[in-house]
Parts: C-alpha cells; sequence; structure tokens
C-alpha cells in the first residue's frame, strides 16, 4: 500500500472535499471488483483507495490524518487498521456505497443516478418523435435569385386512420406487459451492478398489442404518398438545407412528428456566376472598344438590364459595379451587386489591310502609352545585364 492517502487517490493536500469524492469514485469504478474478476490486484487496490477515502473523506479523520498520519488510526476504532488496510471487501463495499450516496438499489438513489440507470413503475408507453426526412432539390440559377415555390412528392409514415395509431383493432386488443408490469424496463442483476434494459415482451412499450389493426399490422403508421409545398426563399445558395417541422414521419404512441429536411443544388447559369451574394459577368470587348471608350448594356436578372460607361484606355480585368442588381441576402438583409469584368478580346482572323493598319498603329505607339509594359521592362532591365 502507497504510504500517503493523497497519493493514492491523486488528489493534493489541498483538495476540497468534493474533489477528493471525485477522484476517489473515478478509481473506485475503475478497480471494483465486479468488472475485475478474479483479478486479486484489483481487489486490493479497491481496497487500499476505499481505506483512504474512509480517512480523507470524513473531516475530523482527515484533520487527524493530516496531523499524525496513519498510526493514529493503527489498532483504533476511529478508521481501518493499518497494518492491512480494510479487513473485508464488505467494509470497502460499504465505502463504495456511501460514495455514491448510500442506500440500496433501487431506482432513484444517487448510486444508480450516476450509472445512468434507474426508471421506475408505471405504464412507460414511450412517445417517441417520428423518423426525419431529407429531400434533395434542384433549382435553377434565376429561381435561386428571385425566390419559388415547389411542389414535392413524398412517401411517409402517417397515423393510422383505421385504429387512430393504437396499432389495435379496438382499445380492449391493448394489454398491459406482463413481464415488465408496465414499466417498459427490467432489471438484470449482475453481480454488484443492477442494469436496467428494454424489456425484450414489449421492447420497451411497457404495452403489447392483443389484436393488431389489420390495415396497418399492428404498427399505428402507414405508408402514404404526399404532396408537399415548400417556399425557396430568394436569395438561397447551394448546400443549404431548410427545415419544414412536422413533415416528416408520424411519431409512435403520441409523440410528435419527425421534420423534412429539404436540400436545396443551384444549377449554374451560362452567363452569369455568383460570389458570395454578387453576381459576377464575364463582358467581352473589342480592343478598339477598350482604347477608345464606349457605352455598353449589360444584361440583368432584375432589370431590363444596365448601361454601363466604359473609358478610354480600358484595361483587360477591370471590374464595374452596378449596385443592387445581385442576389438578394437569404436573411433579408440587403443585396449584393452585378459586378462587371471586362474582357479584351483580341481578334483571331485579320484581313491584310487591318493587318497593315495594325502595324502602322504599333510603328506609331510610344511607350509612354503603355505604362503597364514600360514598368515591366524597368524591372527585368537588370536581368539581362
Amino acid at each position: 500500500m502507497a504510504d500517503d492517502y493523497y497519493d493514492l487517490l491523486k488528489v493534493p493536500r489541498t483538495a476540497t472535499a468534493d474533489e477528493i469524492k471525485k477522484a476517489y469514485r473515478k478509481k473506485a469504478l475503475k478497480y471494483h471488483p465486479d468488472k475485475n474478476p478474479g483479478d486479486p490486484d484489483a481487489e486490493k487496490r479497491f481496497k487500499d483507495i476505499s481505506e483512504a477515502y474512509e480517512v480523507l473523506g470524513d473531516e475530523k479523520k482527515r484533520q487527524t490524518y493530516d496531523r499524525y498520519g496513519k498510526d493514529a488510526f493503527a489498532g483504533g476504532a476511529a478508521g481501518p487498521q493499518h497494518s492491512g488496510g480494510f479487513s473485508s471487501m464488505e467494509e470497502a463495499l460499504r465505502t463504495f456505497m456511501g460514495a455514491f450516496g448510500g442506500g440500496g438499489m433501487g431506482g432513484g438513489d444517487a448510486f444508480e443516478s450516476y450509472f445512468g440507470g434507474g426508471g421506475g413503475g408505471g405504464n412507460a408507453k414511450t412517445h417517441r418523435q417520428g423518423a426525419s426526412k431529407r429531400v434533395n432539390l434542384t433549382i435553377s440559377f434565376e429561381e435561386a435569385a428571385k425566390g419559388v415555390d415547389k411542389e414535392l412528392a413524398i412517401t411517409n409514415y402517417v397515423t393510422c386512420s383505421t385504429c387512430q395509431g393504437r396499432g389495435a383493432a379496438s382499445s380492449q386488443g391493448v394489454k398491459k406487459c406482463t413481464r415488465c408490469k408496465g414499466a417498459g424496463q427490467v432489471y438484470e442483476q449482475r453481480g454488484f451492478f443492477s442494469m436496467s434494459m428494454a424489456c425484450p415482451d414489449c421492447h420497451g412499450e411497457g404495452q403489447v398489442i392483443s389484436d393488431p389493426c389489420t390495415a396497418c399490422r399492428g404498427q399505428g403508421v402507414v405508408k402514404e404518398k404526399q404532396h408537399v409545398k415548400v417556399h425557396i426563399p430568394a436569395g438561397i445558395d447551394s448546400g443549404m438545407r431548410l427545415k419544414m417541422s412536422g413533415y416528416g414521419d408520424a411519431g409512435m404512441g403520441g409523440g410528435p412528428a419527425g421534420d423534412l429536411y429539404v436540400f436545396v443544388t443551384v444549377e449554374p447559369h451560362e452567363v452569369f456566376e455568383r460570389e458570395g451574394n454578387d453576381i459576377l459577368l464575364d463582358l467581352p470587348i473589342t480592343f478598339t472598344e477598350a482604347a477608345l471608350g464606349s457605352k455598353k448594356e449589360v444584361p440583368s436578372l432584375f432589370s431590363n438590364g444596365s448601361r454601363i460607361t466604359i473609358p478610354e484606355g480600358t484595361q483587360n480585368g477591370k471590374v464595374f459595379r452596378v449596385r443592387g442588381e445581385g442576389f438578394p441576402n437569404v436573411h433579408g438583409q440587403g443585396k449584393g451587386d452585378l459586378l462587371v469584368r471586362i474582357f479584351v478580346e483580341t481578334p483571331t482572323k485579320l484581313t491584310d489591310q487591318q493587318k497593315q493598319l495594325l502595324q502602322e498603329f504599333s510603328n506609331s505607339a510610344s511607350l509612354s502609352n503603355q505604362p503597364k509594359q514600360q514598368g515591366f521592362l524597368d524591372k527585368i532591365k537588370g536581368l539581362f545585364s
């Protein structure tokens, strides 16, 4: 056995009573003989830590121990014998029970609550919520931008109209389970522990059906195809989901229905792209339009279009912003913009005359009119020296 009770429980000498109890509970559960059958080392460890808690868990004994050590309890009646610890497993188990609230193994005491057991008598028929369902819905880019109403065809379990969900042909066809006496749970003694489990006869319902309904075969629910209308709000995006409460399967035993989750996918558009709540449009223009400037009509999802002015010398990749022509925020907090990105298109098939004119233009052009090219040449000048 360890020389010091505090070391046994792995707590500092300044530990509070709650910290000592918590440490003991954790170790006692680990070394309990029912969890370590036939292991003498675990049994001795269980006795040792129970002895330590018997002293440190009592304020007066702890004060005596802190002052005089274990010798204060040797051979006396104030605590366990120092020479061999607890003289029997019964003493250690008594300390164990005290640390978990004492009392017997009946439902509701502190010990059983700690182990997650419990459960009382009475009719334990469960009121379970029905299963939730998932559907995938694909909508167009325009529908996502403006919102749309859709109709979905789904197959759900609904409450049987013949037996009103009882599962029995009549109210007399529902009997209390004789095995669990309506509790829905049975208990099994495994050594020191009392374990609860769902009653195998009634499957935890607390009742059995002796005269099942012919329409639902005793299930209380039947499959039925339904048409459900769902509103898709403006601004929704791919990957978002909508929750429709109560549109899932019917509940059991009077429980609430499950929910329907609609997962949305938005189809890509041929012209527009989405960036958050903004809409991106690539606008191709000619070299002449970029050099001399021009006015362009751009399409919009929400109006007849907008007119933008392209100033002289506009460079490829320049972005113009049209306010308020983007996606509405799905939560109703404003709208995005239309971003028009300029793409200066280089002609691919030139006539001899066009080539000659461009060559004349090139010969007459100076780098002062091409600041980006001039800057690039200045930066790389040192690489070739």
